[in-house]
């Protein structure tokens, strides 16, 4: 066998292409607050007519959702290699990463925030129904709940 030619193909060695974006499925997305003047992210454009806006860009980011959801089975190289293609707008892997990270930490803030909001109600009632309820403590028609 020494010598014999073997013609692999690309399943054969493991190779696998991403699917391509999904027709018809589009999102609602909206303009956003330029923070920064040196970096625009990936997705968005400048506004022609007010430069401190940014203008989503609806084909990127549907292909950054779908990214998203591949970045388990692929590496964020494999991923952004996919992305730029295709989109024709290049990212890099690591700033994909740091793209997802960041928005994974502000998804997790917002959680935690709508918990603690929760908590809050609810030991706002407990009070008010303590303050309701107590006997014993003379009342001059005040809570101390606003």
């Amino acid at each position: 066998m020494a010598g014999a030619i073997i013609n692999w193909t690309k399943e054969d060695m493991g190779y696998w292409e991403l699917p391509k974006p999904l027709k018809g499925q589009e999102r609602d997305w909206h303009t956003i607050a330029r923070v920064t003047l040196t970096t625009i992210p990936f997705g968005y454009e400048v506004n022609s007519s007010n430069k401190r806006l940014l203008e989503p860009i609806p084909e990127e980011l549907d292909a950054l959702e779908l990214a998203k959801q591949h970045i388990k089975q692929y590496s964020y190289r494999d991923v952004a290699q996919w992305l730029s293609r295709q989109t024709g707008r290049s990212i890099s892997h690591m700033g994909l990463k740091k793209r997802i990270n960041i928005e994974r930490r502000r998804k997790k803030a917002v959680i935690i925030k709508k918990r603690l909001a929760q908590r809050l109600k609810k030991t706002l009632q407990e009070i008010e129904k303590l303050e309701n309820g107590r006997v014993g403590a003379y009342a001059n028609g005040k809570s101390c709940i606003k």
